[in-house]
């Protein structure tokens, strides 16, 4: 799947003013991770248990 193919959501980790979200688009295989501002920046493709990993640290900060 090519990463325009994605379907994009706003990560519900993501901050409620605005100014810091986080957008996030599944496959089976990946998860990948956006700035919602700078939709063309570059991302982050995670394993599904590698973002597990990633989720849980962030929940702690």
């Amino acid at each position: 799947m090519s990463t325009t193919e994605l379907s994009w959501f706003k990560s519900s980790y993501s901050g409620s003013s605005g100014d810091s979200c986080v957008e996030v688009a599944n496959t089976p295989e990946t998860i990948h991770v956006r700035d919602s501002k700078i939709e063309q920046s570059p991302r982050l493709v995670l394993s599904p248990t590698s973002w597990t990993s990633f989720v849980s640290y962030a929940a702690q900060s």
